[in-house]
């Protein structure tokens, strides 16, 4: 779901024989392996039951950023309709259950004011509010966030997760998936032949190697830095480029959720 142009609905269905229907339309995370488990537990899987049939699919990642309340990108919200939706949190593997999943039903969707559907112009970042909270089973955590402005230095080393596809030709994971993705500074993304233009101030850039990247299903899904003496998810999986998702010079590029603190807060204290 991080194409430059088209927005992607389910490119994929997978059933699961499994509680809860643990069907997903994944995008994955090119380059990376198996997350060890009990690792990322900021890390959410949204879902969506298009047919309203009881039939969930992975669309994409989400972070944990209070009891009532997850972070994702806004060009995963398909309806500004709650009830389709789902947050599962405590997640591991897609196709089973694992007993430490929280499943929730989503309550209402904030997206960003100034979101207009094109992923050049930024603002690409929602809220979503529980009807009910989550709550520490020893496998969920609310994520540490960076301090308001604060940008990363070139080449610092952070991790994408998500269960988006894992190569070129359509391979979905059942696993969570993490990768070791290097920061491009602002410089020299918005270089001609890197993003040019449309990469923003307040976005950041990550990977261009060829070898790691965020791929269609890791949308919404975090960018993790260990800053400031703790793990922090810095970014929201936004856009990459059309077709193959691990370019060189086409980083995948993230919301940059230090520029966006004062709106979440705000939205966080009044609904």
């Amino acid at each position: 779901m991080i194409w430059l142009v088209a927005f992607l609905s389910c490119i994929g269905l997978i059933c699961a024989e499994a509680p809860f229907n643990h069907n997903v339309h994944n995008e994955r995370v090119i380059g990376g392996h198996n997350a060890k488990p009990n690792t990322w537990r900021w890390q959410v899987s949204l879902q969506y039951d298009s047919y309203n049939d009881g039939s969930y699919y992975h669309m994409c990642g989400g972070t944990i950023v209070g009891n009532f309340f997850i972070m994702t990108a806004a060009h995963c919200i398909l309806s500004i309709d709650p009830s389709p939706y789902r947050v599962v949190v405590g997640e591991y593997n897609l196709y089973e259950y694992d007993g430490s999943e929280q499943f929730r039903r989503v309550e209402r969707i904030i997206v960003h004011p100034a979101w207009n559907e094109d992923l050049a112009k930024g603002n690409d970042i929602a809220l979503l509010k529980l009807a009910t909270p989550v709550y520490d089973n020893g496998y969920v955590a609310v994520a540490n966030l960076p301090y308001p402005g604060q940008m990363l230095p070139h080449g610092f080393t952070c991790y994408i997760t998500g269960w988006g596809l894992m190569d070129n030709i359509g391979t979905v994971p059942a696993i969570l998936q993490v990768a070791p993705i290097n920061v491009v500074e602002h410089s020299v993304c918005s270089r001609p032949e890197w993003w040019g233009s449309i990469a923003l101030r307040t976005m950041v850039c990550a990977g261009g190697d060829g070898i790691i990247s965020g791929c269609q299903g890791d949308s919404g899904g975090p960018l993790s830095c260990f800053t400031d003496g703790a793990w922090r998810v810095h970014g929201v999986v936004s856009y990459g480029p059309a077709g193959y998702c691990n370019q060189v010079s086409k980083p995948t590029v993230f919301t940059r959720v230090s520029s966006f603190q004062d709106w979440m807060y705000s939205v966080m204290q009044s609904v």
